[in-house]
């Protein structure tokens, strides 16, 4: 154990340091929660990764300890939703750290491409959800050859 002297100007900074705390927090590197600031009783916001090949687009997204049943994944329209609930954590211990998030999260995405609903594809392997939405074939990209004369 290390013992020292109170110094009530070592916890200070400057507006320099302040302004430069700021601005990497909000712009260069913003804190990543999955619970909107200021609403306590909110779904969790679910992080996904999403990418598109010339014939579908994919969803990846971490649910860690969560089976294939607790995840509602719908489609209506033109936007997905994925939703479920990441159990509490234990309730006879006392906490020293406690950063992993629980409770219902829900997550909304819009998408831009009509996809083919009946021929969608969900894996979960390792806690990895890995959505696959085909195409539809009217919007996939054809090639068109060129003749000559």
């Amino acid at each position: 154990m290390t013992i020292r002297n109170f110094d009530p100007f070592r916890e200070m900074m400057s507006l320099r340091e302040a302004m430069d705390r700021l601005l990497e927090e909000s712009f260069v590197r913003p804190r990543r929660t999955w619970r909107q600031e200021g609403t306590p009783d909110a779904p969790l916001r679910l992080p996904v990764d999403v990418y598109t090949t010339p014939e579908e687009i994919v969803v990846v997204a971490s649910l860690p300890g969560l089976l294939p049943e607790e995840v509602d994944i719908t489609i209506e329209g033109d936007t997905l939703t994925i939703r479920g609930e990441l159990r509490p954590p234990l309730e006879n211990v006392e906490y020293l750290f406690q950063e992993r998030p629980y409770g219902h999260f829900a997550r909304s995405l819009t998408l831009n491409v009509p996809v083919d609903v009946e021929k969608a594809e969900a894996v979960f392997e390792n806690g990895v959800l890995t959505l696959t939405l085909p195409k539809k074939e009217a919007v996939r990209p054809k090639s068109i050859k060129v003749k000559t004369k």
